[in-house]
């Protein structure tokens, strides 16, 4: 998403030593384990097999730590696991949000459309693996190596969502502010305008700038984003300060649409668009 709700951090920002890890990462861990001594191989064996080392194998199998989508299919190839890891991928995926963010992630894996306003910051779905890292750099309170880690892998994660199949119509409107505050720092930015450019070209997404000096427009309230369902129910999404809210009331809904019906005639032009971020992407290379 971009703003601040989209900085994927959990409520406290930080990991205790003492937490227990999600429940799908102990759940996923087991299956490898089981797998793993079906086959007759030790940890070693397996993580020899795979790749990886003894640690990140015996990480895996404890819950300790998530797989990632390679470790998941390596492991299948090796274990022969017929798909019961790789079914499991995306909930292991998705256990690296924060609670508040889990509920609205579920629904917009399904989405068929989904529309957002991002007034400060880069959508999150269009971010650089170096700007979302430099977010949760400076996130307050300080996030643990590990916890950036995660909150980094889960964003790259959802960017699947651009060229899923069946296509999802997306939308960005973003604020020019969020063009021009250098998160990160001018390589960053320079490299994260060019990556907006290269996702506005493709067919199933628009991607808008709203101008700084429009005056009033329906985004002054503040981010949001709306999705519709394959039931064709339409999901509205708020969040400030990493708290977040669904909202399902269909009058909510219908008013979310109208009003981002609104900024994008407000907006300036996809074509438009394009070439202020040309302009701005050159700036920042000089």
């Amino acid at each position: 998403m971009g703003k601040a709700g989209e900085r994927e951090c959990r409520t406290t920002g930080r990991r205790s030593p003492g937490r227990e890890h999600p429940a799908v990462w102990s759940a996923y861990g087991k299956l490898v384990r089981l797998f793993r001594e079906r086959a007759g191989l030790t940890q070693q064996a397996l993580a020899d097999a795979i790749g990886y080392s003894l640690e990140q194998v015996a990480s895996v199998e404890q819950g300790r730590r998530p797989a990632k989508a390679a470790f998941t299919e390596a492991a299948e190839r090796v274990l022969g696991a017929g798909g019961a890891l790789r079914v499991l991928q995306e909930d292991v995926d998705r256990a690296k949000l924060p609670s508040f963010f889990q509920d609205f992630a579920s629904i917009e894996v399904d989405a068929v459309s989904r529309f957002s306003y991002d007034p400060l910051l880069i959508p999150g779905l269009l971010q650089t693996e170096a700007y979302a890292r430099a977010l949760f750099m400076a996130h307050c309170p300080a996030l643990e190596d590990e916890v950036i880690e995660f909150h980094t892998e889960a964003r790259l994660s959802r960017q699947q969502l651009l060229t899923r199949s069946p296509i999802v119509e997306l939308s960005f409107v973003i604020g020019e502010t969020a063009l021009t505050n250098p998160v990160g720092g001018d390589e960053v930015m320079q490299e994260q305008l060019r990556r907006l450019a290269v996702s506005g070209e493709l067919r199933n997404v628009s991607l808008q700038i709203m101008p700084a000096a429009y005056g009033f427009h329906p985004g002054l309230n503040g981010g949001f984003v709306v999705l519709e369902t394959a039931e064709h129910r339409q999901i509205g999404y708020v969040e400030s300060q990493e708290v977040g809210s669904v909202v399902t009331d269909p009058a909510q809904g219908s008013a979310f649409s109208l009003r981002y019906g609104k900024l994008r005639s407000q907006a300036l032009t996809p074509e438009e668009s394009a070439r202020l971020l040309g302009r701005l992407a050159g700036e920042a290379a000089a």
